[in-house]
């Protein structure tokens, strides 16, 4: 994939918004569990950043894929992944359908104000026995005079506590799991939802992460996005740019964990000598940037068929499934390289130790993909009847 001029631009805009805008705060947002999600999300919308993909018409710029790439390659580079999390969700998880999908009503009235940094949005999708199994959720909206009265609950569900509407996946017919889904927009404020305290993770501590809860909680019709019974394969389309999107954050973050490492390496004596200069050490930073280039390429391919128009589930997952791995090879092999500063809670490779950790299990977890794969080289065993 060859990057253009207004590649790199968008490029620098991106790398100047996370040192300026990201970087300086961080700390401070980890320590307190949360960040001012509306105000970065405007600043962010002023430099056109959270509608790359999306139409004109709506606000977006109308670019494909790759710049959007570009730009989650460099959000990755701030110094947590809960910031960029929380920004991938507005712009790659909770509203693609709703951009693709939705009618002109839906997409003016909840994507314009998205893309503008007025409302934040969250996706809702995963429950507390359907994680990656997508099938087996069990929230319910049901038909009643002009409305969809929902059922349920969502759990793991980031922004939820500052999301201005969720794109909820519920059950809207008895039909097979596959059809019987519907994904519909509800606004946040809707009468009948609640939220947990927010939960306590292991990482991506700046955002907030909640189970929410919906009791005969009352939505128009008309907040259906495309027709009802197709929010399963919208939600699969989803998950195809979702995994896209955080094959090339992951890259980002990487690359500059790695680099923050060597820096380190250079500088660390250990028994008269530098410890990069150890054969092991800076071999063993030679293994990991191939590694991580092998991913940036697998991710770049999937990005240029999907840009074709090409199905691009097994490039996706497979990028999916190596960015999760790979991750948490990076994240050990450093953080061990960084010694007993390692081992602290502000060290770089302790931040993607805890952070990058989710990469395995968020959007699909390893099995999932692997799965995936299997099917679609036909060596995935029948289910015996």
């Amino acid at each position: 994939m060859k990057f253009t001029a207004e590649h790199e631009a968008l490029r620098r805009t991106a790398r100047q918004f996370v040192e300026n805008e990201l970087n300086p705060f961080i700390p401070e947002w980890e320590a307190a569990g949360r960040f001012p999600i509306h105000d970065v999300f405007k600043k962010m919308a002023d430099l056109g950043l959270l509608g790359i993909c999306k139409p004109e018409e709506n606000g977006g710029l109308g670019l494909d894929y790759s710049y959007n790439l570009v730009v989650a390659e460099e959000l990755g580079r701030a110094a947590c992944g809960g910031v960029p999390l929380a920004i991938g969700v507005q712009t790659d998880m909770a509203t693609p359908a709703l951009a693709r999908f939705g009618s002109k009503e839906l997409r003016e009235e909840f994507l314009n104000p998205a893309i503008r940094g007025e409302y934040v949005a969250s996706i809702a999708v995963s429950e507390v026995h359907a994680g990656s199994d997508v099938a087996a959720i069990k929230t319910t909206a049901k038909k009643e005079g002009d409305d969809y009265v929902i059922n349920g609950s969502k759990m793991w569900i980031t922004n939820s506590l500052q999301a201005d509407f969720f794109c909820l996946l519920a059950n809207t017919s008895d039909d097979k799991p596959h059809v019987n889904k519907s994904m519909i927009i509800v606004p946040a404020k809707t009468a009948g939802i609640s939220f947990s305290e927010p939960l306590n993770k292991l990482g991506m501590r700046s955002t907030t992460t909640a189970q929410v809860y919906f009791d005969n909680v009352r939505v128009p019709q008309r907040y259906l996005v495309g027709a009802e019974g197709m929010g399963f394969m919208m939600q699969m389309m989803q998950f195809q740019e979702e995994r896209m999107w955080a094959c090339a954050n992951a890259v980002g973050g990487l690359e500059k964990v790695i680099q923050q490492t060597i820096d380190y390496a250079k500088e660390r004596t250990t028994f008269g000598q530098p410890l990069i200069n150890n054969q092991y050490v800076h071999f063993r930073f030679a293994e990991l940037m191939t590694e991580v280039e092998a991913l940036k390429a697998l991710t770049y391919q999937a990005c240029e068929q999907h840009i074709a128009g090409e199905n691009v589930t097994m490039l996706a997952s497979m990028a999916k499934l190596k960015s999760g791995r790979l991750t948490r090879e990076v994240a050990d092999t450093c953080l061990q390289y960084w010694g007993g500063n390692g081992f602290m809670w502000d060290n770089p490779a302790s931040q993607l130790y805890r952070d990058g950790r989710l990469g395995s299990i968020g959007g699909g977890a390893d099995e999932i993909m692997l799965g995936i794969i299997c099917k679609l080289m036909d060596i995935l065993p029948k289910k015996q009847k």
